[in-house]
């Protein structure tokens, strides 16, 4: 049963008709809650007179007082409150402190907590289990409707952008620019990164301003630049497809649409793009000698050395499994000015921290080979360029960070890294793209 906190008795009987009238209305009116009522009013030995006037009652201290010296009727009911008038009292009550919330515009708290069974997703050689938060275990349901809804125009203001516009699976689910574009064309500010194992990062987006891919999921549908809608019209939009209604309904239960119900599904969809068992993975992992070519080993022993490419320091490596991204912020120079000005500040934006002055997040190399151009403003168009700018010590800035120097390495051993790099390239699982027309 229930327990419900019981507090001191205090004021007259109308104002404890009015407390255990705002106590049906704050609780689901069961026997539990009832049962509760009753106890507390006899506890209390409280009566309501069926006159109206006002009558004054002890205070809960002078009513112990009074029983303590032996005095059993220190506060005498005129007349208790039946388990069925309390009832009645209950569902009035309860009725209308509804409507009085539907005036305000006041709304119930609805679940976005998924009903079906949880289901464990796969997880390819050289990756980790996924991390899944508690409040948003995917479900089969959950999955497809993400899907769906990854893949769906009408989450725009103009109904021409989905997530897919940034996110294209036929180009390792970034949009191959140098800067994304929303509707009507709109020129946005950064370079889409990629969303496969987005699962494993612990912030979101290149300046970490969300902490978890459920925030993630619905910030570019109302961004004015992105998909500029807003979370209220998406929800109505979706709400009078009976498909989505459907969708919805199987997957979280009854209850209206709602962006955080919106927000659980992409997310749980965009948790199963994976990316593993590279030429890599089976050659350090899978313990096959043959996956990597003799230019791509050599690759792979520059880019662990710390006195050589030094790359493993922020893009590592593990002993059983590898992100190629430790999660945190750096400062590499990319974008700064010949007046040491940055064109964007980066995680400063979230921060206000001057350490991190033109910080981005390290982003994962898994696909690298299918997702340039490179960093967070698309500045670089290939893995050379990306290569050469790291050899050259990035660009000198008050923030650089202390990993970031020169690196004396020949034409063919710049070389070997891209070629390293291209053995980054895996496979991805087989339902992530578009859902088949219905």
């Amino acid at each position: 049963m229930r327990q419900f906190p019981l507090s001191p008795c205090k004021g007259n009987s109308w104002q404890r008709a009015l407390e255990a009238f705002l106590f049906c209305c704050l609780h689901p009116v069961n026997w539990q809650t009832l049962m509760y009522m009753r106890v507390r009013l006899r506890d209390c030995r409280v009566g309501l007179r069926e006159t109206p006037r006002m009558s004054a009652f002890p205070r809960a201290g002078d009513v112990d007082d009074m029983k303590a010296e032996g005095n059993p009727d220190a506060v005498t009911p005129t007349r208790k409150i039946g388990l069925r008038r309390l009832a009645a009292v209950g569902l009035i009550a309860s009725s209308t402190f509804s409507g009085l919330l539907l005036l305000s515009g006041c709304k119930s708290k609805i679940s976005d907590r998924p009903i079906g069974n949880p289901v464990a997703i796969h997880v390819p050689l050289g990756l980790p289990p996924v991390p899944i938060p508690p409040g948003n275990p995917p479900t089969a349901d959950s999955i497809a409707l993400g899907r769906k809804l990854f893949y769906d125009v009408r989450l725009s203001k103009d109904n021409t952008v989905a997530c897919a516009f940034c996110h294209n699976p036929s180009l390792g689910f970034t949009d191959g620019m140098g800067i994304s574009r929303g509707v009507g064309g709109m020129m946005g500010v950064r370079n889409a990164p990629t969303v496969v194992n987005a699962a494993y990062l612990p912030l979101q987006f290149w300046d970490g301003r969300a902490v978890s891919l459920e925030e993630q999921a619905a910030s570019p549908i109302a961004d004015p630049v992105e998909m500029n809608q807003t979370h209220e019209v998406s929800v109505s939009k979706l709400a009078k497809d009976s498909t989505y209604k459907a969708m919805f309904l199987k997957t979280f239960g009854p209850g209206p649409v709602t962006i955080g119900r919106v927000e659980n599904a992409l997310a749980s969809f965009e948790r199963t793009i994976l990316s593993g068992n590279s030429a890599f993975d089976r050659y350090q992992f899978g313990g096959d000698k043959t996956a990597l070519t003799p230019a791509q080993i050599r690759g792979l022993a520059l880019f662990q050395d710390p006195k050589r490419g030094n790359c493993a320091v922020c893009h590592s490596i593990d002993a059983t499994y590898a992100l190629f991204t430790d999660g945190k912020f750096h400062n590499i120079g990319e974008g700064v000015g010949d007046d040491g000005n940055f064109k964007d500040i980066g995680r400063y934006h979230q921060t206000k921290l001057e350490a991190d002055r033109g910080a981005f997040k390290t982003p994962t190399l898994r696909n690298i080979a299918n997702t340039g151009p490179y960093m967070h403003d698309g500045s670089l168009k290939t893995l050379k360029e990306v290569v050469d700018f790291y050899a050259g010590g990035g660009n000198s800035n008050p923030y650089l960070d202390k990993e970031i120097r020169a690196i004396a390495l020949s034409g063919q051993e710049r070389g070997d890294l891209v070629e390293f790099l291209k053995s980054l390239t895996g496979a991805m699982p087989p339902n992530v793209g578009p859902p088949a027309k219905d």
